[in-house]
């Protein structure tokens, strides 16, 4: 009988649960969407790489608010269970508080390793890709992105401005400003342009103009009937570099052993960058220990009844304690390696937080 009043509960938790980050993750999904779609509007990237790499950063969001789903799917399943008397039938049945609590504990150690395991291999690895995607990548919308009066700086090291669109597609009075090249940049102008796009060539025919040759400051001056500029030659501005964040988890933690030999095309194990290194695997496989002590600190919620006069100023200083851990999870973990005495500060506090109100718990459970 008390198997199947856990499961119960356990499934009823892991069902709003289950909704509440999909949902809520969708939303934030949207709202980064977005924010990326510059890479299509400024960066000149096609609709399909703008998917593509937003659809590959919905780990890293998962990641980002499983601990608050996690808080008001627990603090909503046991206020619905309290209102509904549903809590008492754990109590008829011989389950006392503690024993309660410990299966809760349970529950949130599974997505405390569940966290772990998103936030140190697949939240780092789709950004990733996500990231391999725009350094391959070709700019698609090149045509679009082009209009009268305007500086387009999509292409690192390339500037085009252009005074006029025609009817027929082409452009006049062109100016081109080419720096792509260590020691060697072009001014170009050209009375007239067309863009030639397609899966064979990405080209930008430029006609009747003049180039001005700056090589190793030595400057050349010519004329042309024709110039093809290869666009497919050049990168978007987007970063490229991958982040500390969508990095191997394993390759960080290389970057500790005195003989590191981490050195890949673009990261080092620089000395420069190791506290940053050093908080994003706190971040990875540190702070989920702190979703069981939201589960323990959300469980004081049984420890009232509803009957009872205070129970609504129990409740809401229960939420606000909830939120408060949350919002020190997140915030302190910024300070973590500014120190060493901060470090073990950061190290040391959720265990004393766990053996301090599992503790009280116990306490308070034995006079209720």
């Amino acid at each position: 009988m008390k198997k199947l009043i856990f499961r119960k509960i356990s499934k009823d938790l892991l069902i709003f649960f289950s909704f509440s980050i999909v949902l809520l993750g969708l939303i934030v999904w949207t709202l980064q969407a977005i924010n990326y779609f510059d890479l299509v509007a400024e960066d000149g990237h096609g609709l399909k790489l703008y998917f593509l790499f937003s659809i590959l950063n919905f780990p890293k969001i998962i990641h980002r608010i499983l601990p608050f789903v996690f808080f008001i799917s627990l603090f909503y399943t046991l206020i619905s269970y309290e209102t509904k008397n549903e809590l008492n039938i754990f109590w008829i049945n011989g389950i006392n508080k503690v024993q309660f609590l410990n299966k809760i504990i349970f529950l949130s150690i599974i997505l405390m390793l569940f966290q772990i395991l998103n936030g140190s291999f697949f939240s780092p690895m789709s950004q990733l890709k996500a990231r391999n995607l725009l350094k391959n990548s070709e700019i698609d919308f090149f045509t679009s992105l082009i209009k009268e009066g305007k500086f387009i700086n999509v292409v690192q090291g390339l500037t085009i401005f252009i005074n006029k669109k025609n009817k027929d597609g082409s452009y006049s009075e062109i100016y081109l400003d080419d720096s792509t090249k260590i020691n060697n940049t072009k001014m170009i102008y050209a009375k007239r342009g067309i863009i030639v796009d397609n899966k064979k060539q990405k080209l930008f025919k430029l006609l009747n103009g003049k180039v001005i040759n700056n090589e190793n400051s030595k400057i050349n001056v010519f004329q042309f009937d024709q110039i093809n500029f290869n666009l497919k030659d050049f990168t978007s501005n987007s970063t490229t570099a991958p982040k500390i964040q969508e990095l191997n988890t394993l390759d960080l933690i290389s970057c500790f052993s005195k003989n590191s030999q981490v050195q890949r095309k673009l990261f080092r194990c620089e000395k420069e960058f190791l506290d940053d290194i050093r908080r994003e695997l706190l971040k990875r496989l540190y702070k989920p220990i702190f979703i069981p002590i939201i589960a323990i600190v959300t469980c004081f919620v049984i420890i009232s009844s509803r009957n009872k006069i205070n129970y609504i100023k129990i409740r809401n200083l229960i939420f606000m304690l909830a939120v408060l851990v949350i919002i020190f999870s997140e915030t302190f973990l910024r300070y973590s390696v500014s120190s060493k005495l901060s470090f073990i500060f950061y190290l040391l506090v959720p265990w004393l937080i766990i053996i301090s109100i599992y503790s009280l718990f116990l306490k308070t459970a034995k006079h209720v």
